[in-house]
């Protein structure tokens, strides 16, 4: 692909761009395009490592020259489309954070990760609206939604956005706010990666100095008695908790706590920022059923990856989550039958509790769909030693069996290789969906951003 300078257009390229440039079969190809997903990777014709602004513009300009395909990643928690021929935007490099302790807000740079800013704000006594996991990256989480560790109390991370830089279709730069380009900062706030390539965000902090948390670990024998006590406690509990109960098979070895080793166990969490009322809406809990492991406490935010205990290591993960309107006692039965401990596929199961902020339309509107969700049901799975048809035919089981209380889908939680069409109408409500499409027509009229999620071009 040579110019009319004789040169080759990805030397062009390399000569405007401060981070790396490389080509298949460069030292430094595979490691940059390497992610928390390690069941595949893109496969594109360049991959840029963007180091600010500018770079990005170059390479977005790159790709619309050529009516090349963009896509864009930080961490690789989120790679679902893969890109082959295309151009990957890696972002890694853009983690600056810096807190506004006056203004209670961060500016975050579009490569960083949650755990990055809870460790500047928390000196101060801040908190931003991260979730569950601090090793997850800022933007991808919060431009499709971001349904936090409080979620219940403070509301999607979306909510909370002030202001977006964003390189859009036609390589401009962009500061988008809800005053300077209303449509534009709606689409973006739950459009994810469809509108162009987000170089960095202003969001909103809390003031909030401790939380209390932690879970507790059953035997997977009382599953039921465990799922029945969590519909009945989360239809009375407050906003300002919130909770979750899992499911997962913990292998035979040392690197776990020793009354969960070889154990399918159900693991109920905890989350609030009020540190008097909540371990009175936590004690009831200890009448359910006998504990095999208990840690509950007050901690400071940044301790709060511990409530989870979710794997911080790079790994090959399948799955898909569903919103529930209600917690029917068929989906506990459903999901304890197709996801336990007798499950033909090894299961990992999560069942959060929505509602509160997460059902209020935030002071500026935004493109999240579903908000009357009461609760959501993740389900991972591991395909490794096992077809993905297999995995992928289970995940489709429990699918079918709470078919009738479902409204839609969380782009959060949206995992493994999918097609670029695969589950559109079902992450966005109709009305939603039908406004992002004409707006990408007018941002995006070449559908540029195409290897994700896709909301194409309205005709």
């Amino acid at each position: 692909m040579a110019n009319e300078t004789g040169r080759d257009d990805f030397s062009d390229l390399a000569d405007r761009v401060a981070g790396p440039v490389l080509r298949p079969g460069q030292d430094g190809y595979d490691e940059e395009l390497s992610g928390f997903q390690t069941g595949y990777h893109h496969r594109p014709t360049v991959v840029v490592g963007v180091t600010g602004a500018e770079d990005v513009r170059a390479a977005v300009r790159f790709a619309a020259e050529r009516n090349l395909a963009v896509a864009v990643q930080s961490t690789g928690h989120g790679v679902t489309v893969l890109d082959e021929g295309g151009v990957v935007i890696s972002t890694k490099r853009m983690d600056d954070v810096t807190v506004d302790p006056a203004g209670r807000y961060a500016t975050i740079g579009s490569g960083a990760k949650w755990e990055q800013v809870v460790a500047k704000a928390e000196p101060h006594g801040l908190i931003p609206p991260s979730g569950s996991a601090g090793h997850v990256g800022v933007v991808g989480y919060t431009l499709a939604g971001g349904m936090g560790l409080l979620a219940r109390e403070l509301g999607y991370a979306a909510d909370h956005v002030r202001s977006i830089d964003v390189v859009t279709a036609d390589g401009e730069l962009r500061h988008v706010t809800a005053d300077s380009d209303a449509d534009l900062f709606w689409a973006l706030r739950g459009g994810r990666d469809n509108f162009g390539v987000v170089t960095g965000l202003e969001i909103d902090l809390q003031p909030v100095e401790r939380i209390f948390g932690g879970g507790m670990f059953f035997g997977f024998e009382h599953a039921e008695a465990v799922f029945a006590f969590f519909r009945e406690w989360t239809a009375t509990v407050p906003e300002t908790m919130t909770s979750s109960v899992g499911m997962i098979g913990y292998p035979p070895i040392p690197v776990f706590p020793e009354p969960l080793r070889g154990r399918h166990v159900v693991h109920v969490r905890f989350a609030t920022t009020d540190l008097k009322g909540g371990p009175a809406l936590v004690q009831p809990w200890r009448e359910v059923a006998p504990t095999l492991l208990e840690h509950i406490g007050e901690l400071p935010y940044s301790e709060a990856g511990s409530i989870y205990r979710e794997p911080n290591f790079a790994h090959y993960f399948d799955g898909n989550s569903v919103l529930l309107s209600e917690l029917n006692p068929q989906i506990l039965d459903a999901v304890r039958e197709l996801a336990g401990a007798d499950a033909p596929v090894s299961c990992i199961v999560d069942l959060r509790h929505l509602g509160g902020a997460l059902s209020r339309s935030p002071k500026v509107a935004n493109a999240v769909s579903f908000r009357e969700a009461a609760y959501i049901l993740r389900v991972l799975s591991s395909p490794e030693g096992i077809e993905l048809a297999d995995v992928r035919a289970a995940l489709k089981r429990i699918d079918d069996a709470v078919a009738p209380w479902t409204l839609g889908r969380s782009l959060n939680f949206l995992y493994g290789m999918r097609d670029a069409a695969d589950f559109r109408s079902e992450l966005y409500e109709k009305s939603v969906l039908d406004r992002l499409s004409a707006l990408k027509a007018v941002y995006d009229p070449a559908n540029v951003f195409r290897r994700n999620q896709n909301i194409e071009p309205a005709a």
